[in-house]
């Protein structure tokens, strides 16, 4: 069994490492701190599972899942993630992958729970997830049920403070089809201002402090 750690923070990942053994004694480990070494190793050591931090130093983890699944064949990948927003949910569910857990309520003891029920062929989430998944479900005015694919990568730039200008030139539409994709977006999801569009995205997970 081979197993390999995309984390970009040191003490965590020799954590996750030593998590990792003590969940499959047998287990070859290896890390790597960034994207790029983690597809490499990847592409090297051709894992069983993969455990994938979102947010790295090089690029966005979910963004990897596609690349790793094209180079490693039958590969599980689990999500590791201090974001358990709706937004970051949605995408790793659409990107396919095999179990999320929160880096910031969850325990070692989850996360061994979490490769022992990938390795057996189960998807796996954590409570958290399922909390905010069940929230999703009963809520008729979720994103995921009245926004297009489309509009939900316009409101990760609109949710920044972008102009509609800045939009345009980013994403190669005219400032007049990036007003009408704005004016859409909040009417869709009843919001009044573009303040309210900021605050939306940011609680929703379209976009984060930084960004």
């Amino acid at each position: 069994m081979k197993l390999i750690i995309i984390e970009d923070q040191a003490i965590l990942r020799e954590l996750l490492v030593m998590a990792c053994l003590k969940a499959i004694p047998s287990a070859e480990v290896k890390s790597a701190p960034n994207a790029k070494d983690g597809l490499t190793l990847c592409q090297s050591l051709q894992p069983a599972i993969v455990l994938l931090d979102i947010v790295l130093p090089d690029g966005d983890g979910i963004d990897l899942v596609s690349q790793i699944r094209s180079t490693v064949n039958e590969v599980k990948i689990i999500i590791l993630s201090s974001h358990a927003d709706e937004y970051t949910l949605y995408r790793s569910q659409i990107a396919g992958v095999n179990g999320f857990v929160d880096k910031n309520s969850q325990t070692l003891n989850i996360l061994q729970e979490a490769i022992r029920t990938v390795i057996d062929g189960k998807s796996y989430s954590c409570s958290v997830v399922q909390k905010v998944r069940a929230r999703v479900r009963s809520d008729p005015l979720a994103f995921s049920k009245i926004l297009s694919e489309r509009e939900m990568e316009l409101l990760c730039l609109f949710g920044r403070g972008w102009s509609n200008e800045e939009v345009a030139a980013h994403t190669r539409l005219s400032p007049r089809t990036a007003r009408n994709h704005r004016q859409n977006i909040m009417t869709k999801l009843n919001l009044g201002s573009t303040p309210h569009l900021i605050r939306y995205a940011m609680e929703k997970g379209f976009t984060r402090i930084g960004d």
